[in-house]
């Protein structure tokens, strides 16, 4: 018995001692007593940093992608823009400024040349036969790259004729009323470049543009303009002119076609130009001024009757009348007639008579 006490003794020293030096965790400890929690700290607000240059998602920038590849591309073209009339010759060299591109050429549907190892190239036609081109010139780089600009090119076409009329309508204009003037533009091209401007006499009326048509081919337009013609229009002319406007690169003297003039017939009146109190000296006729178109009628009347008018006014002819005047309609006016004495034909003869004295006396004097 005391015998096994001793061999268990330092069999359990030994496990002591194992345990004491290679301590392995196999419990786990009890949970805190809710009075032992303490209270979470505050949390700091955090503001957000510029981001790094080199860990920030790149901006779209498409445009100046572009922009870097156009400033990349080392092609000129003289000239920049081009406006040719249709029919006419060509000529546009494409250039490189440095070196590091060993292929030039162009891209384009009419005459186009044959790429080259220079570093210019030409592009000439002899006529401009096509309405819609899109010139490109291209080059390629030692690591087999392409870059190209395209050359802007507007082909245009004056007007082949311009015409003026009245839309819906013939024969002469009534006074106050509403009409249409139509100018009609034939075959001209390009639409979108096209500016008329309607005339009276030489008072332009107002210009108008077509901006919604892009067809590069020639078209027809028919631009118009509303007009109220009043009786100072009787007989003026109206016209309109076609222009295109084609920038600073176009001609120095835009293409212009103008219209033959549309003479106005207004029918009015009529109008009788004359004071309800009409005053004339002695010797001097009786008259008012009566206008219309047609050509009014006009009857003067006295006591109800048809009376002719004296071409040496007196006295015993004043009084009331009747001015009648038939025109486009008709249209009467009562006057009172007044004779003031003197005055006349006579009174002008001696005025005339002492000017002439008057001025022999003074060359006299001189």
């Amino acid at each position: 018995m005391i015998t096994l006490r001793w061999t268990i003794t330092p069999l359990l020293l030994y496990l002591l001692s194992s345990a004491t030096s290679s301590p392995v965790s196999i419990s786990t400890s009890a949970p805190p007593l809710l009075s032992q929690i303490s209270p979470p700290s505050p949390v700091p607000t955090i503001l957000p940093s510029p981001p790094s240059p080199s860990l920030s998602a790149p901006p779209p920038t498409i445009n100046q992608a572009e922009l870097t590849e156009k400033a990349k591309c080392p092609l000129t073209m003289s000239p920049s823009t081009l406006v040719v009339r249709f029919g006419d010759p060509v000529t546009v060299n494409c250039s490189l400024r440095t070196l590091g591109f060993p292929l030039l050429g162009w891209e384009v549907s009419l005459a186009s040349p044959a790429p080259t190892e220079g570093h210019f190239l030409v592009w000439s036609v002899d006529k401009m036969t096509e309405w819609s081109i899109n010139p490109m010139c291209w080059a390629l780089t030692d690591q087999g790259g392409q870059c190209d600009i395209n050359l802007p090119l507007i082909v245009f076409k004056p007007p082949d004729s311009v015409t003026l009329s009245l839309l819906n309508h013939t024969g002469p204009m009534m006074e106050g009323n509403e009409y249409t003037l139509q100018c009609t533009v034939q075959g001209v091209a390009p639409a979108e470049k096209l500016s008329v401007t309607f005339y009276r006499g030489q008072t332009a009326l107002v210009q108008t543009r077509t901006s919604n048509n892009t067809e590069k081919e020639p078209v027809n337009e028919t631009l118009t303009w509303i007009i109220t013609p009043s009786k100072e229009d009787d007989g003026a002319e109206y016209w309109c002119e076609a222009t295109l406007k084609l920038g600073p690169e176009g001609p120095r003297h835009p293409p212009v076609v103008k219209s033959k003039r549309l003479t106005a017939t207004v029918l009015y009146g009529p109008q009788i130009d004359c004071p309800p109190k009409l005053r004339v000296k002695e010797g001097e006729s009786l008259e008012c001024a009566v206008r219309g178109n047609p050509q009014p009628l006009v009857t003067w009347f006295r006591d109800g009757e048809a009376v002719a008018l004296p071409a040496h006014s007196n006295r015993e002819h004043a009084g009331y009348y009747t001015v009648s005047a038939k025109g486009l309609r008709e249209k009467n006016l009562t006057v009172m007639v007044e004779v003031l004495p003197g005055g006349g034909a006579a009174n002008s003869y001696n005025r005339c008579f002492l000017l002439a004295v008057l001025l022999f006396q003074t060359l006299h004097w001189l």
